[in-house]
């Protein structure tokens, strides 16, 4: 089975970060987020890695050879970015005809087995949701999906496609792709592996939907802190730290010096940090960066950034009132 995993972005919503790394790269919970991605796919069994770069996409191709030498990884640069339908048809110089492809998107984290892939029929991963013009949706009829619709403005389906699409063909997926070229058929100025899927299944394809539990988005500050604490919550690490106190969950590795401050909960704390005299929660903080006297919440903190603040000294009477 052939996975593609889109990774072109330059990742806007999280500047300053994504100035200088790609957003898959950014660590959550002690590693970066394409590292969840592939340890979680590495248990499906003769598999081969496409990755469709693009933005910093060296850096992606350095890591994911150092970190996984064991596996298989094929790259295709995406000079231009058309959208999510011209990005997956690029892995085709690498597919089959008759081969099995799993596309999962770069920047999200799932919580689910994959068992679906021992599916007879192609399978789009969907979930319930409160906002569903936000995204596209499945309208599902008996089991299988009838329509596929892009963020629509009255309410047809609460299903939202959440990023994990597995094709039984590459050749079926392909006629559709070579479809919407043809006609330029856009949605947003852009082909969408939306309006693909939807002209197979308008051409007699079975689709049927796969609802997971767990979706989780890391693509701006705020879902990827949200992220970060999910995964926190399942993996606990602290090493030895110098009088202070440490509120779990947190991520906190051999390497990191923390003294006299109170961390977490949910604070992952980066290789070679350095913390002093400080209270953060909730908030990520990256490799070989420093901490001195600040009260951080809600943060989220690049490599090698250094905040520095002051003690402060109050001389204050009764029935006065200092706020910060």
């Amino acid at each position: 089975m052939k996975i593609i995993i889109p990774v072109a972005g330059e990742g806007s919503r999280l500047r300053p970060h994504t100035h200088t790394i790609p957003k898959v790269l950014i660590n959550i919970a002690g590693k970066p987020i394409i590292s969840y991605i592939i340890e979680k796919l590495n248990k499906t069994p003769d598999s081969e890695f496409i990755f469709i770069l693009g933005y910093l996409g060296e850096k992606i191709k350095e890591f994911v050879i150092s970190e996984f030498p064991e596996n298989k990884f094929s790259f295709v640069f995406q000079k231009e970015r058309q959208g999510l339908g011209h990005a997956v048809s690029l892995a085709g110089e690498y597919i089959k005809p008759d081969d099995k492809v799993l596309i999962v998107l770069g920047d999200t984290i799932f919580d689910t087995d994959y068992s679906f892939l021992k599916e007879e029929r192609s399978v789009l991963a969907v979930k319930k949701v409160d906002n569903p013009s936000r995204f596209g949706v499945a309208v599902v009829k008996e089991g299988r999906i009838t329509k596929l619709i892009e963020k629509p403005k009255d309410f047809v389906s609460d299903l939202a496609l959440v990023g994990i699409y597995y094709i039984k063909r590459w050749d079926i997926l392909k006629r559709s792709l070579e479809h919407i070229f043809k006609n330029n058929i856009r949605t947003k100025n852009e082909f969408q592996l939306t309006d693909a899927l939807e002209h197979m299944i308008q051409n007699g394809e079975e689709l049927v939907p796969h609802e997971i539990e767990g979706w989780f988005d890391c693509g701006k500050p705020e879902t990827l802190i949200s992220t970060n604490k999910h995964l926190l919550s399942k993996n606990h690490i602290v090493t030895e730290v110098k009088n202070s106190v440490i509120i779990p969950p947190c991520f906190i590795p051999v390497s990191a010096q923390v003294e006299n401050s109170i961390i977490g909960p949910y604070v992952s704390v980066g290789e070679n940090v350095i913390i002093k005299s400080s209270i953060i929660k909730n908030s990520i903080v990256d490799k070989d960066a420093e901490i001195y006297c600040v009260n951080l919440e809600n943060s989220l903190i690049g490599g090698r950034a250094l905040i520095k603040g002051h003690p402060r000294s109050l001389n204050v009477g009764d029935s006065s009132e200092v706020i910060f």
